[in-house]
């Protein structure tokens, strides 16, 4: 029993040892010199769909005709406010892609980046309001970290460039459990619903079209098989150490 125990805790010791490599993102021996690695970094800017929700506000020198298009005063739209109030404030893009605004009526903004959808608004409101400026902002830019970080959940992000490293920055970073090439990213689409492996520990990650994150993006990280093995193995020994233990009082009472 001796001798089994003794090879078990031999393989945990084994098992357990976490080498730098398993553990460092994007790995490239060329980062490790003092010249510069430049990467080509796409980004295509978030083009609306159904259900995201947007903060529009009309801002003038004549607040009794811009308050006709606020739901709430524009001077605290963009304060601190919580999420959820912000959710309410807003407006909702329907399943065909518009928005209803008060007096303007229905705007199709589905398919338009903020900035387009920002301007049509604005082409819009010109025909009832001299001199007015709107000011759009998405308000679900929300993303969840699943997983082996020290910190998941959902986080809203107010950066509409921001990318898986912020997210899982926000979310405490990985354990050292937590396996660096599997990062599950699951993302809403309007045909569906797409799933992507993307490895941390690739340089190259930064090129990918993934790398910036978009909204209501998931990130599920996944243990890496030593984890499960050594856990495994802490219940093994366990395990045996009360059989272990119960054979030594066996023995000692038989022994009486």
């Amino acid at each position: 029993m001796r001798k089994i125990l003794c090879y078990l805790l031999l393989i945990l010791v084994a098992t357990s040892c976490i080498s730098k490599k398993e553990l460092v993102y994007m790995q490239n021996e060329n980062l490790r010199t003092n010249t510069p690695t430049n990467f080509t970094t796409p980004y295509k800017e978030y083009e609306l769909q159904p259900n995201d929700v947007l903060s529009i506000k009309v801002l003038s020198v004549q607040p009794e005709l811009s308050n006709l298009f606020n739901i709430t005063d524009p001077n605290n739209a963009f304060g601190m406010a919580n999420p959820s109030s912000l959710f309410l404030s807003g407006y909702s893009i329907d399943k065909d892609g518009n928005v209803q605004l008060p007096t303007i009526g229905q705007v199709k903004v589905g398919g338009l980046t903020v900035a387009k959808s920002q301007a049509l608004i604005q082409q819009n409101l010109d025909k009832y309001v001299n001199d007015a400026t709107v000011v759009v902002k998405l308000l679900s830019f929300k993303v969840s970290v699943l997983g082996d970080v020290r910190n998941p959940g959902y986080y809203y992000v107010y950066n509409e460039q921001a990318n898986l490293l912020e997210a899982l920055s926000m979310a405490g970073d990985l354990t050292q459990g937590a396996s660096r090439e599997n990062i599950k990213l699951i993302r809403q689409k309007p045909g569906g619903t797409e799933v992507v492996l993307l490895d941390l520990k690739d340089p190259n990650l930064v090129q990918s079209q993934y790398y910036y994150l978009k909204p209501n993006d998931v990130l599920y990280i996944e243990p890496r098989k030593t984890q499960i093995k050594r856990d495994n193995l802490v219940v093994v020994s366990a395990i045996l150490g009360v059989l272990s233990t119960a054979g030594l009082i066996l023995n000692f009472v038989n022994t009486k």
